[in-house]
């Protein structure tokens, strides 16, 4: 299962795995940071899932002959790109430049970014070697992944860095179906029929997330989002009892160090009071459900709503400014039903996005009321 990715030189624990490794900025006035914890902040913060990307050219021309993951494992050229939209944009938090798969690509399981396709594996795990054999994380598989978040951090001035991790059940069904899936009929077939296995398998995985959020946090990341990208593909009951203790294993195995949680699916309007509960302390939402009414099922059976991240739907990016700025300014007011709110898409930018659509947008939003 080897990588074709240079193995990185071994680095200390202090290096690694401690979080007090790095000296935490302190940022507690960052917009950002103030809305996640609740706080009100000095203006409402915004910034961009797929921020860094195809929608930049600058992005397009760095990323000529280079592939996705190995940019993903260059210190220096991770950082750049991370530093992309904070420059051209000026949103309230850069992104660390990452995909769900690089902790798989580091631990050694083979797999690819197909381009047009999405991540590849070249092995499926789909039976009890299989899962066994899948190799745990080590910190220093990350290192330079660290060495960029250590780059950004001393790059970025008052911008929060938020880190980046693929929650446990986005990666098993990676592992599962070889690659993205409609239905994600052999991940469902495997954790109603052995779910012995299953959780054997989730917690290999959630344990691989910490690790990786470990050390971007030792690093000095100021925030962290859990990103479950198919999580919405099941249903409540079956998110809750295959889905949600590791979770917030993840979740738990970061709470320590005191930054903020923000976990996100996509299609997980009916899943979200349980993805409240797995602990995170900012949950994104995607264009389906409105901040105002997902504030409201999410406070059901809490002492009140959390706060939330999103939502305005990608493809109105493409749409005129009138009906953008009427857009923005709907989701502006809806947030404020919840406990706190970071303006955000709701879901990841467009390819085809303006980019100067997307720094209209954060002059907009700064403009409203939090």
């Amino acid at each position: 299962m080897a990588s074709s990715i240079d193995p990185a030189p071994a680095r200390s624990s202090a290096h690694s795995e401690q979080l007090g490794g790095q000296a935490r900025r302190d940022l507690a006035d960052a917009p950002l940071l103030a809305a996640a914890r609740g706080a009100t902040p000095s203006r409402l913060p915004v910034w961009f899932m797929r921020q860094a990307g195809r929608s930049l050219p600058e992005y397009r021309s760095l990323r000529q002959g280079v592939s996705m993951l190995n940019a993903c494992f260059d210190p220096a050229l991770l950082t750049e790109i991370t530093l992309q939209p904070v420059r051209r944009h000026g949103v309230d938090a850069a992104i660390l430049f990452s995909d769900i798969v690089v902790p798989l690509r580091a631990a050694g399981v083979e797999v690819e970014i197909a381009s047009g396709v999405g991540p590849v594996v070249s092995t499926p795990v789909r039976a009890a070697g299989d899962v066994e054999a899948l190799p745990e994380l080590h910190a220093e598989q990350v290192a330079p992944v660290a060495d960029g978040v250590r780059m950004l951090v001393s790059e970025l001035g008052e911008v929060p860095l938020i880190g980046f991790a693929g929650a446990p059940f986005t990666l098993a069904s990676y592992l599962i179906e070889g690659g993205p899936s409609k239905n994600h009929e052999r991940t469902k077939a495997l954790m109603h029929a052995e779910p012995e296995l299953w959780h054997r398998l989730m917690s290999k995985l959630a344990a691989m997330a910490v690790t990786f959020l470990r050390a971007q946090l030792a690093a000095g990341a100021d925030a962290v989002q859990l990103f479950d990208s198919w999580a919405g593909a099941l249903s409540e009951r079956d998110y809750r009892e295959f889905v949600l203790p590791h979770s917030t294993a993840v979740l738990d195995g970061i709470a320590d160090a005191g930054v903020p949680r923000i976990h996100f699916g996509v299609g997980t309007g009916e899943l979200l009071p349980a993805m409240r509960q797995a602990g995170a302390d900012v949950v994104g939402v995607d264009w389906r459900v409105p901040l105002d009414e997902a504030a409201r099922r999410m406070s059901r059976d809490a002492a009140g709503p959390p706060a939330v991240q999103g939502n305005l739907d990608p493809a109105l990016l493409l749409a005129s400014w009138e009906v953008l700025d009427r857009q923005v300014r709907r989701i502006a007011d809806e947030g404020r039903a919840a406990a706190g709110h970071v303006f955000n898409l709701g879901h990841g930018v467009l390819p085809e996005t303006d980019a100067d659509v997307l720094t209209r947008i954060v002059d907009l939003v700064h403009e409203l009321r939090p």
